[in-house]
């Protein structure tokens, strides 16, 4: 690799990593590793690719588009899926980098090419991640006719690749020490809350509440009222506080048994409502006592992440929440009126949704437009 490279890939692994430690946004993060990885080598298309349970890829960050006479209107490359037997998931697996002078014609690489890329030429691939970790791969294209890479290109992309993931593995754990440290701030707070401002809230109402029984005081029936008034206020700061504590005790609740579904999902509207500015509304339909506990657990987190793709991406006016069960089984909508899914913008989210539904033998749709915002149904089947 010759210096000038090396130093260009040096500065662009310290931009990455000053952006992963510093809690930049991880999709922000990695379409930053893939468009400076697209830049170093002068590709006309960079694609880093996260590996699934199965083996197969899907792209999380994209630099570049493809040809547009060879795709549909519309196409992004981001949650474009990738075979399990694609040469892109064989160097996720294997941590050998793979490059070629046409991805199209080479017999190594041509069988499961997507028709979305076949009028890319040079093709090279790195595992992206650790030998322990090993994260997916990120890959280079031009376009036909251009001229293939070279040996030190293709040693640079598997440098800058490993750097670039380590970073990211490494931010992650930054992030689990940042969260204990969250978790031990929240319970010297509740400690405090509950140690100290309760039993003087309890002790203040206690007086107010001894001042309005002494016979040998004879107040005037409006400031026995205000008195009155005083120590209910009180009672209902008292029960406030005590349940900030037991959100603060416990942050990301263990699952919740199944009659509290229903009052757990109203909490996530709530909260979600204060984020947002307004009231989502929120109606829930049937009884949902007899879900059982994994599926109301699946359906809580569901419902968070859907809610939280509202928050950070959609710009909406109005967002409805329903929880329903019938015969068929349990069913979350979540509708808003926003901007719909944004080009570029990671679908690992949703895919977390979809995997959920998945895991308790269930399905989640997604429907998306700027003009009529998006609806997210994620639904499972019960026994009536």
């Amino acid at each position: 690799m010759d210096s000038s490279l090396a130093a260009r890939t040096l500065g662009a692994s310290t931009e990455i990593a000053t952006a992963a430690l510093s809690g930049d946004d991880p999709d922000a993060v990695l379409g930053l590793v893939v468009r400076r990885a697209a830049e170093l080598a002068e590709a006309d298309l960079g694609l880093l690719m996260a590996r699934a349970a199965d083996g197969s890829l899907t792209v999380e960050a994209a630099h570049g588009a493809p040809a547009a006479a060879t795709v549909p209107d519309g196409f992004e490359p981001v949650g474009l899926v990738l075979s399990a037997r694609s040469a892109a998931a064989r160097v996720a697996r294997s941590g050998v980098p793979v490059v070629v002078d046409d991805v199209v014609t080479d017999p190594s690489t041509a069988p499961f090419v997507p028709r979305e890329l076949r009028r890319y030429g040079p093709f090279a691939a790195a595992p992206f991640g650790t030998a322990e970790r090993r994260l997916g791969a990120l890959t280079v294209y031009r376009r036909r006719g251009a001229g293939p890479f070279t040996p030190a290109t293709v040693e640079m992309l598997a440098a800058f690749a490993t750097q670039a993931g380590l970073v990211l593995v490494l931010s992650e754990g930054t992030l689990a020490r940042e969260r204990i440290g969250l978790y031990e701030e929240r319970e010297r707070i509740a400690r405090d809350l509950h140690d100290v401002i309760v039993q003087r809230l309890y002790a203040a109402g206690m007086q107010l509440d001894l001042l309005t029984r002494r016979p040998a005081r004879r107040l005037a029936r409006a400031d026995a009222v205000r008195l009155a008034e005083a120590v209910d206020l009180l009672d209902a700061t008292i029960a406030d506080v005590r349940a900030v504590v037991r959100r603060l005790r416990n942050p990301d609740p263990a699952p919740a048994p199944p009659a509290d579904l229903a009052e757990s999902a109203r909490l996530e509207v709530a909260t979600a409502g204060e984020l947002l500015g307004f009231v989502p509304s929120f109606e829930v339909v049937g009884d949902l006592r007899d879900v059982p506990a994994a599926v109301a657990d699946h359906a809580r987190a569901a419902l968070r992440e859907a809610l939280s793709n509202v928050v950070r991406h959609s710009g909406a006016h109005t967002v409805a929440v329903q929880l329903r069960r019938d015969a068929a089984g349990l069913r979350l909508v979540v509708s808003d009126d926003g901007c719909g899914i944004p080009p570029g913008v990671t679908r690992r989210g949703l895919a977390h949704l979809e995997e959920r539904a998945a895991q308790v033998g269930g399905r989640c749709e997604v429907k998306s437009s700027a003009r009529k915002g998006t609806t997210i149904t994620w639904e499972v089947r019960l026994a009536a």
